[in-house]
This record gives C-alpha cells, structure tokens and sequence, in this order.
C-alpha cells in the first residue's frame, strides 16, 4: 500500500492513449539474476549507494542515481528492480547495477544480455467524472471503502489479478498487472463497471 500512496501524484506525468481510457505508467517492477551468488557484506563496504541491515531485511537495497531505479540484492544473485518506468530503465538499471557489482566482487561476470520478467506495472489513469465512492463500495463487489483511514475505495478484481485505488475526482490507481495487456483490459472493466453503473443510476433517479 506504501507504494501505492506515492503515486497520487503522479497524474502531472504524459499520458498514453488506449481506446478512451488514458494511462500512465508510473512504475514497473522486474526480477532478474545474476546468476552467481553475491558478497552482501562486501558490496555494502564497497558500493556508497547500498543500503544493508540484515537483521531487518535479508537484501541489500542499492539506488542507482541514472535512470532512477532501486535495485534489491539477495545472497543467491537474485535481482529486483523498481522505479522504472519503462523496459530500457529496467535493462539500463540491471546492466549499472551488474557493473557496480562486479567491480566489488570480481567473480560476478557482467552478463551480455539482461534477461528480466515484469512482476508488476503500477499506472495512473482517470475516468472524467467525479466517483459516488459510497455508491461504487454498496453496489460493486469487491470493493472497500474506509474514509476515515484512507480517502480512495480498494477495488480489487480477480480476472485479470488487480487492485484499483478508486478517487472522488475519478483518478485511479492501478498495480498488480503482469503485463501491460491486462493493465488496459483492468482500466476498460473499470471504466465499464464505475461508468455505467454511475449513467444507470442517473438514468433512475
């Protein structure tokens, strides 16, 4: 949920069409491998940029300045990058990272290729009209809404796996897409669902 909040402001950024539904990707995560086992201890001494405190989490986070990504190390050379928003700051980042890495520990080989799987896309997007978030929380399944802890309504759907953080002003949020293929079905069923049901009970009234 931390990283969700961080991306309420990041409706300033350019949007990419889909049909009528606009979004914007605002973060992608991805796992990689480095395929040989890493020296936490000694890239902590070694790298300024990595943070390392293993009796409170068993990675090593290193932040890379360009393109703004952090990176998350484990022992078994498993990689995890966030921040990026795009495919070739994903592979920019890994390849940085890998080069920092072996200049520490000169047994891990810098890999020619950059192998890597999207784990998560987190876009923004907006529906043009304002939400009823009592009305969408009764009448929609799946949905909670908790004003007096948090301001959106948690929509989560179960094909494709998403969660949607619904807003009054019709901004949402959306994370748990694998591909971008279902982050835009996700947006249309939203779209279909909030819209429709927001026209429908116009139409009765």
């Amino acid at each position: 949920m931390q990283v969700l909040y961080k991306q309420i402001n990041a409706f300033k950024k350019g949007f990419i069409g889909v049909d009528r539904m606009k979004y914007t990707i605002v973060n992608m995560v991805a796992a990689a491998s480095l395929d040989q086992n890493l020296d936490l201890y000694s890239l902590a001494v070694g790298i300024p940029n990595i943070e390392y405190e293993p009796e409170q989490f068993p990675g090593a986070i290193l932040k890379i300045k360009e393109p703004k990504v952090s990176m998350l190390l484990f022992k078994n050379g498993k990689v995890i990058c966030s921040g990026a928003s795009s495919e070739e700051q994903i592979e920019q980042g890994i390849r940085k990272a890998n080069k920092m890495i072996h200049e520490v520990q000169k047994d891990i080989k810098i890999k020619r290729n950059v192998e890597f799987e999207i784990v998560n896309f987190v876009a923004t997007a907006a529906l043009d009209v304002n939400l009823d978030l009592f009305d969408v929380a009764m009448n929609l399944d799946n949905v909670e809404y908790e004003p007096e802890q948090f301001p959106g309504a948690i929509l989560r759907m179960d094909e494709p796996k998403l969660t949607f953080l619904l807003f009054k002003n019709g901004k949402m949020i959306c994370a748990g897409a694998k591909k971008e293929a279902h982050l835009k079905q996700g947006l249309k069923l939203v779209e279909e669902m909030v819209v429709k049901r927001k026209k429908k009970k116009k139409t009765t009234e």
